[in-house]
């Protein structure tokens, strides 16, 4: 099977899937079930230094594999990770990445405190704002506290996320993480009309599949950005799903909503999914497969020009979705194989994303 280890600022991780903090590493016993589960690293759930105060609910599913929430850092004291969940969390052998939150002064005071249990630090800038100083001065306390890595997690809130990453390294992060969760979104529960999250107004920020898109597009434009590892985090359900944030640039991935979704045993059927994709696909390691995205759009003419998909008539089944979607009515099943008529298509590439057998695809 492919080679799935990774080393990140000497962190030697066994599989690059990790438990991103949240509710899946809220405590110790937590945090080993997700290295039961699979995890090649864990990184335990934001800690303050006071004990966060959580609108319930908290937590809602929307959609197959995404939800929304008003989690906060920790709802344990700090004094309880110190004193006992970090020590069960090292028990597992896994690297522990300690996340600590928010300010500075906070960090200075927390960061020598977890000292003994930290492989790394990660930094949440979740509640900061869009300042970039901030972040800047806790990864300077940070920094004056351990000798361990620094990562810094972003959220993909209104600083562009290049000149935040930059700042980030220039203030001595060893690392990025992106993203964290996106809001504030809003559900109703159209029975009752009321917001599906108990905090004042009913917003939270959302997670899981539905984040995908950004997250990608985040680790792509901060990997092009920064000379320091980036962690991918925000949508990962599958597989190919961290196939495609190794490709975009990510070193590793963090996994929170599908493991409260699916259970601890996501982590490793991800990375069992990983494995088979890049056997299938002649990769020997995940490493290979890593800024594959950034070398080859250096490659790709950019074009304003229709140009029609090319058709598989062995692969297709005539399942008739891509002439459903057609909105210019340029592909039809005929004989139980789709036909494209070039006069009519627009290329605008729906129907390669919808077929379910690949029979379709944009020619390069």
């Amino acid at each position: 099977m492919a080679d799935l280890k990774v080393e990140i600022c000497g962190l030697r991780f066994k599989s690059p899937i990790l438990a991103a903090a949240g509710p899946p590493t809220w405590n110790g016993k937590a945090m080993v079930a997700c290295a039961q589960g699979g995890a090649g690293g864990i990184v335990a759930k934001t800690i303050s230094t006071t004990t966060a105060q959580v609108p319930e609910p908290c937590m809602a599913q929307f959609g197959k594999a995404s939800m929304l929430n008003t989690e906060l850092w920790s709802e344990l004291p700090p004094e309880q990770f110190i004193e006992k969940e970090y020590a069960i969390a090292k028990e597992t052998g896994l690297p522990l990445i300690i996340s600590l939150g928010y300010t500075a002064d906070q960090i200075a005071k927390l960061a020598p405190k977890v000292k003994p249990f930290a492989d790394a630090l990660e930094l949440s800038t979740h509640y900061i704002g869009e300042d970039p100083r901030p972040m800047i001065e806790a990864i300077q306390a940070a920094k004056a506290a351990v000798q361990v890595p620094i990562f810094v997690k972003l959220s993909p809130l209104g600083r562009e996320m290049k000149a935040a990453a930059q700042a980030a390294q220039e203030a001595g992060a060893d690392g990025i993480v992106a993203i964290n969760s996106f809001g504030p979104c809003l559900a109703i529960d159209p029975e009752t009309g009321l917001p599906l999250m108990g905090s004042e107004e009913g917003y939270g920020w959302l997670s899981g599949q539905a984040l995908k898109p950004l997250a990608l597009r985040c680790v792509f434009d901060v990997a092009r950005t920064v000379d320091i590892p980036v962690f991918g985090c925000g949508g990962i359900s599958r597989g190919t799903d961290a196939i495609e944030m190794f490709m975009v640039g990510a070193s590793a991935v963090q996994l929170c909503t599908a493991a409260i979704l699916r259970g601890p045993a996501v982590f490793g059927k991800i990375a069992r999914e990983m494995e088979v994709w890049l056997d299938s696909h002649g990769y020997e390691s995940v490493n290979e497969v890593k800024g594959l995205t950034l070398r080859r759009i250096k490659e790709r003419k950019f074009r304003t020009t229709h140009l029609p998909p090319l058709v598989d008539p062995d692969l297709c089944n005539g399942c008739r979705l891509c002439e459903i979607s057609c909105v210019y009515d340029a592909i039809n099943i005929i004989d139980e194989k789709a036909q494209v008529d070039e006069d009519l298509c627009y290329g605008c590439g729906l129907c390669v994303t919808r077929c379910p057998t690949r029979a379709l695809s944009m020619p390069q």
